[in-house]
């Protein structure tokens, strides 16, 4: 069977974390994650006809790409939004058509793209997504995944990350349409966390975070098996952690393991040794539903050692 796993929310950055830096401590450019809006796009009848597929693919989309960029005190940062048929490599390879392109700071960007990049043309004038349906093994069960690929650079470092979008239709009796992830509060030390009011924070840690429960927002769903019946299935979210001082143990936590079992999301963040005099830190707390869907918080403190 297949079906939208947390492949569909990949991710892939170049060059941005050496081996030895910790992957949830963010000191150079980075993107760590990749937001769309809708996360996924049903089409009201399943065919490989580009001629009906036409009102889904042109639907417009809003990209949105979480860049922190903490070392370069606000320099300007080159983008360009692509996309390819490359379903099976880590970047795209080949012809590629150039949805966007401009200039952004660290942050976060947002590209809006309409109509959507569905209806992007090779130059000999076929649609991308029909391209990427041709090449795909299993004809479009489970979805077409449309690749988006960023490349984001400033002075002599360059990112790149690249996000599937997908495109699906109703194939099995209760399928519908995947709902955006949403995290709720964070609670640090026990004291609810909140965007936009740094919290105090001294000694040598380590401290704990931990989410609101948000079991009740992983979404039920169903997608169809090779005998093209329904399987239901439950979303496990995976949450990534991320500072720009010190790191988290465990950086990545959720998702379900062989077992099926739910994993837990208790992370402790860790200041580094040797910190003089108080320092502004940033966190961000990156939500992955294994489906597509992707979002994130933003919090902040005030580190004194």
């Amino acid at each position: 069977m297949r079906h939208l796993s947390a492949c569909l929310g990949l991710l892939l950055c170049a060059a941005c974390v050496g081996s030895e830096d910790r992957p949830s401590n963010v000191k150079d450019l980075r993107v760590l994650a990749v937001r769309l809006e809708p996360p996924e796009v049903f089409a009201d009848t399943c065919s490989t006809d580009p001629a009906a597929l036409l009102p889904a693919l042109s639907r417009p989309l809003r990209f949105t790409a979480l860049i922190p960029d903490p070392a370069g005190e606000g320099r300007d940062l080159d983008y360009v939004l692509t996309t390819c048929a490359t379903t099976t490599s880590a970047l795209c390879e080949g012809e590629q058509v150039e949805l966007a392109r401009g200039v952004t700071r660290g942050g976060e960007l947002t590209v809006e793209l309409s109509p959507g990049p569905g209806l992007a043309r090779f130059q000999d004038g076929s649609f991308v997504a029909q391209r990427v349906l041709e090449e795909d093994a299993y004809r479009g069960l489970g979805g077409i995944w449309l690749p988006l690929q960023l490349e984001v650079s400033g002075g002599s470092e360059r990112v790149y990350a690249r996000k599937l979008m997908v495109y699906n239709c109703p194939l099995v009796p209760g399928m519908v349409v995947n709902v955006q992830p949403e995290l709720g509060s964070l609670v640090l030390e026990g004291a609810p966390w909140f965007e936009g009011v740094p919290r105090e924070l001294s000694g040598p840690g380590p401290f704990r975070v931990d989410p609101e429960d948000f079991s009740a927002r992983q979404e039920d769903y169903v997608v169809p098996s090779f005998e093209l019946k329904p399987v239901q299935l439950r979303e496990s979210w995976e949450l990534a952690w991320f500072s720009t001082l010190g790191g988290f143990s465990p950086n990545q936590t959720g998702g379900a393991d062989l077992g099926g079992g739910e994993g837990r999301h208790q992370v402790e963040w860790s200041p580094p040794s040797g910190v003089s005099g108080p320092q502004d830190v940033l966190f961000w707390v990156v939500a992955r539903d294994g489906r597509g869907g992707q979002t994130w918080v933003t919090r902040s403190a005030r580190y004194t050692p």
